[in-house]
């Protein structure tokens, strides 16, 4: 272990070494770049892009870019680099997350990389936790870029889609995180290119990069729709399902007949309308053609209307208890609470049972943060506290962590954990602390873990008369003023650890003579990335500060973690004195040798988030992919829809003829061949008697070639042609993904199940995963196949 540290501590002093010489360039275009007039300096911009084009690279350029956009903020902002954000600024362009303490100004520093890359004119994305922080950064450093003749974007959440894509077409655009990959999902959620907002992702730096890449890691994204809402159609269609018969005949090729409405394969567990159950649907419903464009709905209801009434058995499949359908697992014969079927199953069976069809929303696209921000052609980050997570930054994102020295040194005093035996006595001890420094005027941040500690501690300062501002993560615009002025003489500001994110505490006049900001912690957070972060507020830019943490064996981590052993300890060390307050570095350690181990857990929770994301990454990626190819096209898709028919074709007639000819399932041939394919006629017109199997797929081929070229017939205009084609793509491959996702979501739930039979639920995960995905493409291609070849053209069509 000392090794890995040694070598990573060696590895960022030669990382600094190399940023040392590229700074000492920067610095050398000083007194030259302060020489030039503004016209001269905002030439600079036109300039460095010919340079781009004519084949210089980024790296070429950094020197000279940096200078200028060093002296353009000296003219426009009043703030000139120091070295030491010199050197962050090349960090972050190189792809790395540069560590500054707070005020060291992570925000200056950033518009140096932010300037060079984007002068290629791919867009730069600068990302921050809250919209109050993006509006003002934007409008703050976005004065230096539009004067250096840069356009900058701000992407804010209220925005239309217009407006969207004018701010990402932006040389800079500032926005969120969760904007930047809610727009992605919904980018591939469109149907004409036109509607997306989203250029490439290009390069993006993360302001907090610790609170958007590793706490929120877990926490995915999530688009949600109406999940068939339609109740009404789930009984309907069990309605019309109920009056069917079922046509039990022998699949017999001397017999073309009916004998029922609807036929089961109990081999393949699949049921279908015959042709006398498609007229009868047509004539129920008041309809020409059940197989036209805007009934797919409908026939997916009475799809699954017919599963629920003929293939899914009472008290086998499932159960009804309490006015609710529970599923039974196959396998061990238990209920399995909480589990629903997906793809609307499950409420047609609801439907089928006459009990109340739960609403629910449906998930239409989701991804985590941890695999948008991957996508991204280079990624960089800032942060005070980055380095007890470097191992995941480089392991999962790519990213080295490097320390960037202070600009001045720090005086700031970090005093030793104190130790009170029960919170009463820690909380009094805290107020006691308060009250003294507010009587000398020193002002007091005073951090907790949670909003029910900042609302006690609230309380007891109020009985004390104490005046105080308590803030936790609200209403961020109010928050920063708050922070803002909890650096001003006699000022207390209680706030959850997370709150005032971003923002910087300014010392106020004749505080630094009391001894600058004092930091109190009321409580360890089980990260030490946030108690670091604490902290950082005190003792910035060389100001002096004071930091102590007061903890209790009734906090949650003291519980969690060695309570019984430190107890003993304080036993000892306490004489028996009743107060039993111990102040010693040796409580500080156990403590933080505590939040190592829950870090380590919390780091590998994370890891296997995004060991089971990849396997939906690796799929979202290829129907994303797919879906563009179609949105692109502009001349024909007929290369795609064509191929798609063919193995629909190929698969169902395989699985409808295996072994000699008396075994083929004939019937159920014909109803693929009427239901998906062609006309009543034309399916007697095949001769099934002496066809061999391929004759019969090369037969089914032309009808598809044919019906092809009478659709081109009818839409003369290609255009209308291809909007047709893509309207049957996009709509199966949008409702049968959504369906596929919220499968995947019960999968992953109910995985670690398999645990228990000495199987990895991972590898488990993934073959099942992979099986589904192979399911859902077969799905979407058979019924493309049925969309397409039985739906009736008629002009305008809509999606």
């Amino acid at each position: 272990m000392a090794n890995i540290l040694k070598k990573l501590y060696n590895n960022d002093k030669r990382e600094l070494k190399k940023f040392e010489k590229i700074a000492a360039q920067v610095e050398s275009y000083a007194d030259e770049y302060a020489e030039l007039t503004d016209e001269q300096l905002q030439e600079k911009t036109p300039e460095f892009r010919e340079r781009l084009q004519s084949g210089e690279e980024l790296d070429d350029l950094l020197p000279e870019a940096f200078a200028a956009s060093r002296e353009g903020a000296k003219r426009v902002l009043g703030l000139y680099p120091f070295h030491v954000q010199i050197l962050g600024g090349i960090a972050l362009h190189f792809g790395n997350i540069a560590e500054m303490m707070t005020g060291e100004g992570k925000t200056l520093t950033a518009t140096m990389p932010v300037y060079l890359n984007a002068l290629t004119g791919k867009g730069v994305h600068v990302v921050t936790v809250n919209e109050y922080l993006s509006s003002r950064d934007e409008e703050e450093m976005g004065q230096l870029y539009k004067w250096m003749g840069l356009s900058v974007g701000l992407n804010l959440n209220e925005k239309s889609p217009d407006e969207k894509r004018e701010a990402y077409d932006c040389d800079v655009t500032y926005s969120t995180n969760s904007e930047l990959g809610f727009d992605y999902l919904r980018d591939n959620m469109v149907v004409y290119k036109e509607q997306m907002v989203q250029r490439k992702l290009n390069f993006a730096i993360i302001d907090e990069v610790d609170s958007i890449l590793i706490d929120e890691a877990r926490t995915p994204l999530i688009i949600s729709g109406e999940a068939e809402q339609a109740n009404g159609d789930y009984v309907r269609a069990d309605r019309f399902v109920k009056t069917l018969q079922e046509d039990k005949s022998d699949d017999d090729a001397d017999d073309i007949e009916d004998y029922g409405d609807y036929k089961i394969d109990w081999p393949t567990k699949t049921i279908s309308l015959t042709r006398m159950g498609i007229q009868k649907a047509c004539d129920h419903f008041g309809l020409k053609n059940l197989y036209d464009v805007e009934n797919q709905k409908l026939v997916h209801h009475i799809d699954q209307a017919m599963r629920a009434n003929y293939i899914m058995l009472k008290d086998i499949d499932y159960v009804v208890q309490d006015d609710e359908v529970l599923i039974v697992d196959s396998f061990t014969g238990r209920v399995m609470s909480g589990r629903r079927y997906s793809d609307g199953l499950h409420q047609a069976i609801e439907a089928k049972e006459g009990v109340k069809i739960q609403e629910e929303s449906k998930t239409q696209a989701t991804i985590t943060y941890q695999n948008f921000f991957r996508m991204y052609k280079k990624l960089a980050g800032m942060t005070g506290t980055a380095k007890t997570e470097e191992e995941e930054f480089r392991e999962i994102y790519n990213m080295q962590v490097i320390s960037i020295p202070t600009n001045r040194p720090l005086l700031r005093k970090d005093r030793s954990d104190i130790l009170y035996p029960t919170l009463n006595s820690k909380f009094a001890a805290v107020v006691e602390e308060i009250k003294e420094r507010h009587a000398a005027g020193q002002p007091v941040l005073v951090g907790t873990v949670a909003v029910e500690s900042s609302e006690l501690l609230s309380d007891l300062l109020k009985k004390e008369g104490i005046p105080h501002a308590v803030l936790n993560a609200k209403n961020h615009a109010k928050e920063a003023q708050i922070i803002m002025n909890a650096g001003q003489r006699g000022a207390v500001t209680i706030a959850t650890n997370m709150a005032g994110r971003g923002t910087d505490i300014k010392l106020g006049p004749g505080v630094k003579e009391l001894g600058g900001l004092a930091v109190i912690g009321t409580e360890r957070h089980e990260s030490r990335r946030i108690d670091n972060q604490l902290r950082g507020r005190s003792g910035r830019q060389g100001d002096p500060g004071v930091t102590r943490f007061y903890l209790s064996l009734e906090d949650d981590l003291m519980k969690r973690f060695g309570g019984e052993r430190v107890k003993d300890f304080l036993d000892r060390l306490s004489n028996n004195d009743d107060d039993k307050v111990i102040d010693s570095r040796l409580i500080t350690r156990q403590v933080e040798s505590a939040q190592k181990r829950v870090e380590g857990n919390n780091y590998d929770t994370r890891k296997q988030t995004l060991q089971y994301d990849d396997v939906m990454r690796i799929q979202r990626e290829i129907i994303y992919g797919e879906r563009m190819q179609v949105i692109d096209e502009e001349d024909s898709l007929k290369d795609v829809l064509v191929p798609m028919i063919r193995r629909t074709i190929n698969s169902q007639v395989d699985m409808f003829t295996q072994g000699d000819r008396s075994k083929w399932r004939l019937d159920s041939l014909r109803d693929f061949i009427t239901s998906s394919l062609t006309s009543e006629q034309e399916t007697d017109s095949l001769d099934f008697k002496t066809i061999s199997i391929p004759d019969l797929k090369q037969e089914l081929y032309e009808i598809v070639e044919a019906n092809y070229e009478d659709k081109q017939d009818a839409l003369a205009d290609p255009a209308e042609m291809l909007e047709f084609e893509k309207v049957v793509i996009l709509r199966v491959v949008d409702d049968r993904w959504t369906d596929h996702i919220d499968a995947m979501d019960q999968l992953r739930q109910s995985i670690s199940l398999r645990g228990y039979g000495q199987l990895n639920p991972l590898v488990e995960y993934q073959d099942s995963g992979y099986n589904m995905f192979e399911e859902m493409v077969s799905n979407i291609e058979f019924d493309v196949t049925r969309l397409f070849m039985k739906a009736e053209i008629r002009q305008n069509l809509t999606r």
